[in-house]
């Protein structure tokens, strides 16, 4: 037996492929959307690939289990509740898939949604291993906030919260300490809060550490779990249902992308997605565009700035990171949204320089926003006098901003702030100066300016 662990390290998620040996066959557990290093794992042990099993319908990535089924023949398991209009195999609680010496077996543990389970794995007469998709993570366990309002079932967070108290008491905290817990995500996601940046842990070992497994009543278990949970991005709700419909072939959605050579002219109705670094932007860039930087997190901002079904350019520095930032792109569903893509090295506009110095002796002669997330902005205050609107929100909070005095942008690192400053300088630009503070704000500590 062998269990293979796959990372999407933009979007921190794990997926795996069990294989048994003796029958030469897989199953893989919630893969990503590019089906191919599952198709190459499987050639290297000559092996088929009979099943993929969906631990829930995922909010923050589009999987590929109908493109496996369709060109392989795998059977899709998922939980009955899930309601998905692919062909399917209910994996209900009870539920076993036995294939050579390994058998996996269903555990119906809502909380991070309602259909959501576990599979445990049970080799050699025990159980070796469990998977528990967005239920339990290692240091954390899954937010219960992502449901309110998409999917077929659809349930408020304190319910969900409650069911997630009971699921990991009543079903996970029965296994075997020494079994391995493989989660769906790691740190850097935003399905949790506090992820370890371990990739597997045990049941023992989340006992004494995760804090959601302490001993504490059920009423202090939901006030945390529902306290101080990240920001929900614009796609969220659109991957849950894409992903109970099951995504249209990977390969198909990027050659179908219009990639351009040079742009002979753009739609000005459509918005400019520019992922060259900062610097590069500032010194020349399209009118109306917006500055998401080529880097981890990009997936997750443009999902979080550009809603879905809204069309728009994407362009980068170079050819290699354009074609990049597709596939990413189409990670979360978004590829077929993009209008045309193409590098670009300048453009007409330009971003004024921040007068720093005059910055740290006048602030009150700016208005200065603070893109952070509303907790981020909540724990550490950096400008007494500044403006918290998250980056999420600002297209549709723009017009919160006043235009009396020059604006500067900041964030906590300058990531942020880069595409913070530029979607309010395609309001504000023509009119008065839109500022990016950038890395330099890590010059200022904690204490109130």
């Amino acid at each position: 037996m062998i269990i293979e662990q796959f990372k999407d390290e933009f979007l921190a998620h794990y997926s795996y492929a069990v294989v048994s040996e003796c029958e030469q066959e897989i199953i893989l557990i919630d893969p990503s959307r590019n089906p191919e290093p599952y198709y190459e794992f499987a050639k290297k042990f000559e092996a088929k690939i009979i099943g993929v099993i969906e631990t829930h319908p995922h909010a923050d990535f589009v999987s590929s289990h109908l493109e496996i089924h369709q060109t392989t023949g795998a059977t899709i398991y998922a939980h009955s509740l899930t309601g998905v209009s692919y062909p399917f195999s209910p994996f209900d609680e009870g539920d076993e898939i036995s294939f050579g010496k390994i058998k996996l077996k269903s555990l119906h543990t809502p909380g991070h949604s309602p259909d959501s389970i576990s599979i445990v794995l049970h080799h050699d007469g025990r159980d070796k291993a469990v998977f528990t998709g967005d239920t339990l993570f290692i240091g954390d366990c899954g937010r219960p906030d992502l449901r309110e309002s998409v999917g077929n079932l659809q349930a408020k967070r304190e319910d969900l919260a409650q069911k997630m108290y009971h699921s990991l008491r009543d079903k996970l905290m029965k296994l075997a300490d020494e079994v391995i817990v493989y989660p769906a995500h790691g740190s850097g996601t935003l399905c949790g809060k506090a992820l370890s940046t371990a990739n597997s842990s045990t049941i023992g070992a989340e006992k004494i550490s995760n804090w959601s497994l302490q001993e504490m009543t059920i009423e202090d278990f939901v006030k945390e779990l529902t306290t101080d949970q990240p920001f929900i991005p614009k796609y969220f709700g659109f991957d849950v249902d894409l992903n109970r419909k099951g995504a249209s072939e990977f390969s198909t959605g990027i050659d179908k992308v219009n990639v351009l050579v040079k742009p002979e002219q753009l739609n000005a109705d459509i918005l400019v997605v520019d992922a060259r670094p900062e610097n590069l932007f500032k010194e020349g860039y399209l009118p109306g565009a917006i500055n998401i930087v080529y880097g981890k997190k990009f997936e997750t901002w443009l999902g979080s700035i550009v809603k879905p079904g809204e069309q728009f350019y994407l362009t980068a520095a170079n050819e290699e990171q354009l074609q990049e930032l597709i596939s990413r792109t189409a990670s979360i569903g978004y590829e077929t949204f993009i209008e045309s893509a193409f590098v670009t090295e300048s453009g007409d506009v330009i971003m004024p320089v921040m007068p720093l110095e005059y910055f740290i002796t006048n602030p009150d002669e700016f208005t200065i926003i603070d893109v952070r997330n509303e907790n981020e902005a909540k724990k550490k205050s950096i400008f007494k006098e500044s403006l918290n609107i998250p980056l999420g929100e600002l297209r549709e909070r723009i017009k919160e901003i006043p235009a009396e005095k020059p604006i500067v942008v900041h964030c906590a690192g300058g990531s942020r702030s880069a595409a913070g400053s530029s979607i309010i300088a395609a309001e504000f630009g023509a009119k008065i100066p839109v500022y990016d503070l950038g890395g330099a704000v890590r010059d200022f500590n904690s204490t109130e300016k």
